[in-house]
């Protein structure tokens, strides 16, 4: 896997992945990536970031200066999770024999990956939300671009489907919840149905507003139903989350494909997910998701003006579907 960062003026922001040999290592690469491009503007005029098949890594052509506070956790991580062998390979790297504490300020031996997928039941909101609060509220590139900070109307919508039994976690051996997917059961509206108010409407959180307003144009541009004629209903992925600590693990993806079994047991014929973030997309794109919806941030504006910014390589909301034979 080799990514390559260039700060030169002609170049600034050009992110791209050339290989992906390793590809469970893929986000923490990202991580490191997104850093450098959003924090060390200056600092690094070019990186090269290489995974040897032997899982070695090498970094070369980069001043780190400021940058290293920020680089050394997802380094870390990574030599966590090749020490114990999920990069697919028979040997450890060298960076992976590196006291933790080197890396990390916590031991690399706290990421439990005996990981099991449960099904959500109410019971289980106010550990959910604890898990989102310290994760998904800081961590999505629409609520960190505002500065969420609490609330409470983001708490209401992230646990109003959980009722409906279709969500899941992914739970270490000491129980704590490391991962979810909160999805919502759509049903096609019937024509005598009242429209729907709109989420920035009943919406009383200023920044959060400015979040639902977007998804409320989303709503006007672009009707699901419309494009799938044979469909009357859908799962929505409303929510992907996982524990930094344990990114890179595949649990975005055993959290799918435990919602697609369910899917599949229960006569549902789309999957349907709107993805502000670049990663989730990615894990989406991963499974066969194929986008059918794209609004650049850049091309969202309010009275002439762009309302969303987020760092890279968060640059549109995206909407993919799978559909369930």
């Amino acid at each position: 896997m080799e990514i390559e960062i260039q700060n030169h003026i002609a170049h600034l922001g050009k992110f791209s992945v050339k290989k992906s040999e390793n590809d469970c290592l893929l986000d923490e690469a990202c991580t490191m990536a997104s850093t450098i491009l959003n924090v060390g503007c200056g600092a690094a005029k070019l990186l090269v970031m290489v995974v040897e098949e032997d899982g070695r890594i090498s970094i070369c052509g980069l001043r780190f200066d400021d940058l290293l506070s920020e680089l050394l956790p997802p380094l870390g991580r990574m030599a966590s999770k090749m020490s114990t062998g999920i990069s697919g390979t028979t040997e450890k790297s060298s960076l992976a024999k590196l006291d933790s504490a080197e890396l990390v300020s916590s031991p690399t031996d706290e990421i439990d990956t005996n990981i099991s997928i449960e099904l959500i039941t109410e019971d289980d909101a106010e550990e959910v939300l604890k898990m989102l609060k310290k994760f998904f509220f800081k961590d999505e590139p629409l609520n960190t671009f505002v500065d969420l900070g609490e609330c409470k109307e983001l708490e209401k919508y992230s646990t109003k489907s959980l009722h409906e039994h279709c969500s899941f976690k992914a739970v270490n051996s000491r129980g704590e919840i490391v991962g979810v997917n909160i999805n919502g059961l759509i049903n096609r509206p019937k024509e005598t149905d009242e429209p729907p108010a709109k989420l920035a409407d009943v919406c009383a959180h200023p920044k959060f507003k400015k979040i639902m307003a977007l998804m409320d144009h989303v709503d006007e541009n672009f009707n699901i139903f419309d494009l799938y004629q044979d469909v009357d209903r859908l799962l929505d992925i409303k929510i992907m989350s996982v524990d930094s600590t344990y990114r890179g693990l595949g649990i975005a993806g055993k959290l799918t494909d435990r919602t697609m079994q369910y899917v599949k047991d229960n006569n549902i014929k789309l999957v349907h997910v709107l993805c502000s973030s670049h990663f989730s997309a990615r894990v989406m794109e991963k499974m066969d998701f194929q986008e059918v919806y794209n609004l650049p941030y850049q091309d969202y504006l309010v009275n002439g003006e762009q309302v969303f910014d987020p760092a890279k390589p968060h640059v549109a909301v995206r909407i993919l579907t799978k559909r369930i034979n």
